[in-house]
């Protein structure tokens, strides 16, 4: 490309995709514990930015000339009743009495939600084209990208670049500060710019199969794929050094809708290069895969597991004292309360019935849409695009089982993100199949032009220059 092609080339407006790129930007690539100071809520700059999205949707919901969408969507409507859920959920257990600590908390998270809410809203109904959708899933992979490698320094040079990214008006959110690097089996399990290495190694799954299709979009458009490739092993080490159970569980799911719905050569492709993988990693990083195996060959007697399945009936009989409504958004918190390793449970004791109903069933809203999506299209590409959102989705369901999911914000919000880009998949999907067939209804090319003059008001115009 040449300087005069650059010059000629106009600009593009910023769009919905361009402020969900921002958010992306600045979940993944800054570290997770930094908080904006002088706030009386400990909010980061991602959730701050997400709360603005929402504030840019309701504003261009006024309006019709910013081209963000307003018709019937599934995705909108799963979303609707979940957050009337919480607000019910909010308002019952707020109305009662609860400690001030808990009360505190209870705001906090509600603002929270928010944020996850608006930041759907804004991908479902603010990318205009499966070009800016493209947009913001390779922002979203090269995010995931850097907080890789930023692991990758933390597991082979025991070197934390997050200690050294520090930026004026944000602190540390909490005073107990965790540990971005921890030590399993003499290994060092790692986090990069998360807030813990199970959340990394989960996010790190979920973005795996979002960079593959990337790589293969790529080569069939007959564009450079290797940037993908390079993206994907990244991504796949650095879910390896999150040494996670949670992260290998989601991959499997994910792996098994992938390997359903692809054809038998990417099948055989992807399991050559993962058997490939493995053996790098055994020459990267010695002892690894052993540890891995270990995990789950002794997963009876693993602590950690015993640890997560031995509170199962004092979680219930706190789920018996407001089985629907639940005791309230994030008063159930560790330093006060014992902590349950599964979000399922979590929310059951915080958001009783009804918020458990609520978080599955807009996460299953996203992955009904994204296969549906998958079924209407005829586009290959589409069609990969729509089995890798849904895949990505099984990981937040199983890894709700294992891990308190709602409580890390970059997981959260990557998931929240993908069932809205389900949504706007599907919106753009049904917008090219109106559009064809408008087209395949017109015979003859004057139909068209004719057609075309009277929605213009052309037509009009000449018949009362040609009367005159």
């Amino acid at each position: 490309m040449t300087a005069a092609d650059l010059v000629q080339r106009p600009l593009r407006r910023a769009d919905g995709a361009t402020l969900v790129c921002f958010f992306v930007v600045v979940l993944l690539m800054l570290p997770a514990r930094l908080a904006v100071a002088g706030l009386p809520l400990s909010l980061t700059p991602a959730e701050i930015m997400a709360l603005v999205l929402g504030l840019v949707w309701v504003c261009a919901q006024m309006i019709s000339t910013t081209g963000v969408a307003k018709g019937g969507n599934p995705v909108r409507t799963a979303i609707f009743v979940y957050g009337m859920i919480l607000l019910a959920i909010y308002g019952y257990t707020t109305y009662l009495y609860l400690p001030s600590d808990e009360l505190n908390l209870s705001d906090h998270t509600f603002v929270l939600y928010a944020g996850y809410v608006s930041l759907l809203l804004m991908v479902c109904d603010g990318i205009d084209s499966r070009e800016r959708l493209d947009f913001v899933l390779k922002a979203v992979v090269i995010g995931g990208t850097f907080a890789a490698i930023v692991a990758l320094l933390q597991f082979r040079l025991d070197f934390d670049l997050t200690k050294y990214m520090q930026i004026p008006g944000l602190r540390h959110s909490s005073v107990e500060e965790v540990p971005t690097v921890i030590s399993r089996s003499d290994l060092r399990r790692v986090a990069g710019t998360l807030g813990h290495p199970i959340e990394f190694g989960a996010l790190s799954a979920m973005l795996l199969p979002l960079a593959a299709h990337l790589g293969f979009q790529a080569r069939s458009r007959g564009q450079a794929a290797n940037r993908w490739w390079i993206c994907a092993v990244i991504i796949a080490a650095g879910l390896m050094f999150s040494v996670s159970r949670t992260a290998v569980l989601g991959l499997a799911g994910a792996g098994l809708i992938l390997l359903l719905g692809w054809s038998n050569r990417r099948r055989i492709v992807t399991i050559g290069a993962f058997v490939v993988f493995l053996g790098f990693m055994k020459v990267l990083a010695p002892g690894l895969i052993g540890t891995f195996y270990n995990l789950f060959a002794g997963a009876g007697e693993d602590s950690s597991i015993i640890y997560r399945t031995h509170d199962y009936p004092f979680a219930m009989r706190e789920v018996d004292k407001s089985p629907i409504f639940g005791r309230g958004l994030g008063t159930w918190y560790p330093f006060k309360h014992q902590v349950f390793d599964n979000q399922y449970l979590l929310s059951l004791v915080e958001t009783g019935v009804l918020g458990v109903l609520g978080f599955v069933g807009v996460i299953g809203c996203g992955i009904v849409v994204a296969l549906w999506v998958r079924r209407l299209s005829s586009d290959p590409n589409v069609r990969n695009l729509g089995l890798t959102i849904a895949a990505c989705l099984v990981i937040p369901l199983l890894g709700a089982a294992t891990f308190d999911l709602l409580s890390f914000p970059g997981i959260t919000s990557v998931m929240f993100l993908l069932v809205g880009a389900a949504g706007a998949l599907l919106r753009l999907e049904r917008r090219d199949q109106a559009d064809r067939m408008l087209l395949s209804s017109f015979h003859e090319p004057a139909d068209l032009s004719r057609s075309l003059m009277a929605v213009t008001g052309n037509g009009q115009g000449s018949a009362r220059s040609g009367s005159s």
